[in-house]
C-alpha cells in the first residue's frame, strides 16, 4: 500500500505560512494559519477581484504583470460639466493588491498605446481632446521624459513592447473618419513605418513584444471586426478570427502565441458591452470564464495568458470604473486549505 512519504519522498512537512516549493498534490502543515493545506493546480481560467484605482477612468494605457503593472493616462467622465469630460496625466502602480498614484505623465491624454513593464514603459499617441496627438513618453520606474514623436498622430491605436526601448504602434484613427492600418517600430531613439496591418482598424485590443505580436478586432467605417492579425517582428499574417465582432477590449499577452481579451463593446448582431473573455492558443480564439463585474469597455489590461488584470473602463450611463479584476489561468498553482464541518 502506499503511503504519502513513499509517494512524496518526505512526511508531511511543517511550514509557517504557504509553502511555495510544494508540487501539485503536496500536503503541508501552516503553522502561522493552523490548518493543513495542500497544493492544487486550476482546472478552468477564472476571474477574481483585486485592489481599486485611485482614480475611476477608461481609455488608459497598461505595462507590466499581474502583480506589478501600471495604469497610465486616460479620459474622465464629468456628469456636472461642462466639461463633461476630462484627459487625465495620472498615473498609478500596482503590486498586485493595492494601486498607488506616482508621477503623472507630461500630456494629459487617452486612447493611447502603450508596452512595456512596471519600471520600463512606453507610452505613444492617443487623444487629449484637440484630435490625435503623436507625442511619445518614457518611463524609467520614476517619471515620465518626452522622446521622439510618432511618425502619424493617431489615437485609438494598440502598442507591445517588452520595455522602453523596443515596442510597435499599430492601428488607429484620424480624421476622415481614417481607420490606420500604419506600424511603427521603436527602437529606443526614433520610430520607424515598417509593414501595415493587412485591416486598417482603430479601437483595437493588441498585446505581445516588437518582434512577437497580436492585433484583434476593432473597428472600421463599416463596423466593428473580429479579424486578428499576428505580427513576425517583420509583417502581419491574417489568422483565425474571434468567437465576436467588438472594440474597446482590453488585452493581455506575452506574445503572438498566447493572449487574452476581455471586455469591450460587442456588435453585430449583438450591440452592447460586454464582459466575456476570449483566450488565444497561437492558432484559433476560445471562450473562458466572463469577467465577474458589469459589462466594461475600453478597460485597459497587462500581464499574460496565464495571470492577467483587467482595470478601469466606462460602464452604463459612463460610468468609470475603479475596479481591478485578476485572471487565473487553467494549469495555475494553487494554495487549498483542508476543512473540517
Amino acid at each position: 500500500m502506499s503511503t504519502y512519504k513513499k509517494e512524496f519522498g518526505t512526511a508531511v512537512q511543517n511550514n509557517a505560512g504557504d509553502y511555495t516549493g510544494a508540487v501539485e498534490g503536496q500536503l503541508w502543515y501552516n503553522s502561522t494559519a493552523g490548518s493543513f493545506q495542500f497544493r492544487s493546480v486550476t482546472t478552468a481560467g477564472a476571474w477574481a477581484t483585486g485592489g481599486d484605482l485611485n482614480t475611476g477612468r477608461r481609455t488608459m494605457g497598461g505595462a507590466g504583470i499581474q502583480t506589478a503593472a501600471l495604469g497610465i493616462g486616460g479620459w474622465e467622465f464629468l456628469p456636472g460639466g461642462p466639461p463633461y469630460s476630462l484627459y487625465l496625466t495620472n498615473t498609478e502602480s500596482y503590486d498586485g493588491t493595492s494601486w498607488t498614484e506616482v508621477n503623472d505623465l507630461n500630456t494629459a491624454r487617452g486612447f493611447a498605446g502603450s508596452g512595456g513593464t512596471q519600471t520600463s514603459a512606453l507610452l505613444f499617441g492617443g487623444s487629449n481632446g484637440g484630435g490625435p496627438t503623436a507625442v511619445a513618453e518614457s518611463w524609467n520606474g520614476t517619471c515620465w521624459s518626452e522622446v521622439n514623436d510618432l511618425n502619424t498622430a493617431r489615437s485609438q491605436l494598440k502598442g507591445a513592447g517588452a520595455d522602453n526601448t523596443s515596442a510597435i504602434a499599430f492601428g488607429g484613427f484620424t480624421p476622415g473618419p481614417t481607420a490606420n492600418a500604419i506600424t511603427e517600430s521603436w527602437n529606443g531613439t526614433c520610430w520607424s513605418e515598417v509593414n501595415d496591418l493587412n485591416t486598417g482598424r482603430y479601437g483595437l485590443a493588441g498585446f505581445g513584444i516588437a518582434t512577437s505580436a497580436i492585433a484583434v478586432g476593432g473597428e472600421d467605417p463599416t463596423g466593428r471586426l473580429a479579424n486578428t492579425e499576428s505580427w513576425s517582428g517583420t509583417s502581419w499574417t491574417t489568422v483565425n478570427n474571434t468567437n465576436r465582432t467588438g472594440d474597446g477590449a482590453g488585452a493581455a499577452g506575452a506574445d503572438n502565441t498566447a493572449g487574452l481579451i476581455f471586455g469591450g463593446h460587442e456588435g453585430p448582431p449583438v450591440d452592447a458591452r460586454t464582459n466575456k473573455t476570449e483566450l488565444w492558443n497561437g492558432t484559433s480564439w476560445s471562450e473562458e470564464a466572463d469577467l465577474t463585474g458589469l459589462a466594461y469597455h475600453y478597460q485597459a489590461g497587462a500581464g499574460t495568458a496565464a495571470a492577467a488584470i483587467s482595470f478601469g473602463g466606462e460602464g452604463p450611463a459612463n460610468q468609470m470604473r475603479t475596479g481591478t479584476e485578476e485572471w487565473t489561468g487553467a494549469g495555475a498553482p494553487v494554495t487549498e486549505t483542508i476543512t473540517t464541518s
